[in-house]
C-alpha cells in the first residue's frame, strides 16, 4: 500500500497544495476501470477503488471531488491511447483508426462509464464541460489529423467539416454499441467507413463541404 507520507514525498518539494504521484494516479485510474467493468457505475465506490489501488481514501478525495470526476479521468486516460494509424490510404487508415475506437466502446468499463456520465452530465453543466474537454475533444483532434494526412498524400484537398465527420462516426457507433447493444464486426465497420468516405466524396463534388 502507498502510505500518505510516501505518496506526498515522491514528487519532491511542494509548490501549491500536495504534489501528485503519477504511480498512484495510474493505479487509481486502472482500479476505477476494473471496478466499472466488474460492478458497473451504481456499485462503484471511492472506498473500493482506494482499496483496489492500494491507497488511502483521502488520496482520492484530495484529487477527485467525486465519483464522476474520477470516472471522467479514467476514461480520458483510456481514450488517450487512440491514435491515427498509417496504413497507406485514407480508407485503410480510417478502418484501422475507427477500429481502435470500436474496441474501446465495446469494453464493459467504457459502456458503464459513458452511459452513466451522459446521464449525470445532463444535470451538471460543469461535468459535461469536463467530458467534452477531456474525452471528446481529444478524439475530435484525431479526425483533423487523419484529414491532414490524407491531404498530404493527395487523396483529398482543401478544408472539410471535421465536426460533421466526427459526429457521424461517434454518433453512429455510440448508438449501435451503447444504445442498441449490437456489436460492430469487421464487415459492419468496412461498410460504415466506406459509406462515410463515399458521402464525403459526393459532398465535395457537389460543393457541400
Amino acid at each position: 500500500m502507498v502510505s500518505e507520507s510516501e505518496d506526498s514525498r515522491r514528487t519532491g518539494p511542494r509548490t501549491r497544495g500536495r504534489p501528485r504521484n503519477a504511480d498512484a494516479d495510474a493505479a487509481i485510474l486502472s482500479a476505477t476501470r476494473d471496478l466499472l467493468a466488474e460492478r458497473g457505475w451504481a456499485d462503484l465506490t471511492i472506498a473500493e477503488v482506494a482499496a483496489r489501488a492500494g491507497v488511502a481514501k483521502t488520496t482520492l478525495y484530495r484529487r477527485w471531488p467525486g465519483k464522476a470526476d474520477l470516472v471522467v479521468d479514467a476514461m480520458a486516460e483510456l481514450f488517450s491511447h487512440l491514435e491515427v494509424l498509417d496504413r497507406g490510404s485514407m480508407l485503410q487508415d480510417a478502418l484501422a483508426t475507427v477500429g481502435q475506437y470500436v474496441e474501446l466502446l465495446q469494453l464493459p468499463e467504457t459502456q458503464a462509464a459513458l452511459l452513466a456520465l451522459s446521464a449525470e452530465a445532463d444535470r451538471d453543466a460543469s461535468l459535461r464541460a469536463k467530458v467534452i474537454d477531456k474525452v471528446i475533444d481529444p478524439q475530435r483532434h484525431l479526425v483533423y489529423e487523419a484529414w491532414e494526412r490524407a491531404c498530404a498524400r493527395g487523396e483529398v484537398e482543401g478544408e472539410t467539416d471535421i465536426d460533421l465527420i466526427f459526429d457521424m462516426i461517434c454518433g453512429t457507433l455510440v448508438h449501435r454499441i451503447l444504445i442498441k447493444g449490437q456489436p460492430v464486426d469487421q464487415e459492419y465497420l468496412t461498410r460504415f467507413v466506406s459509406v462515410v468516405l463515399a458521402g464525403l466524396a459526393q459532398l465535395r463534388l457537389t460543393g457541400g463541404i
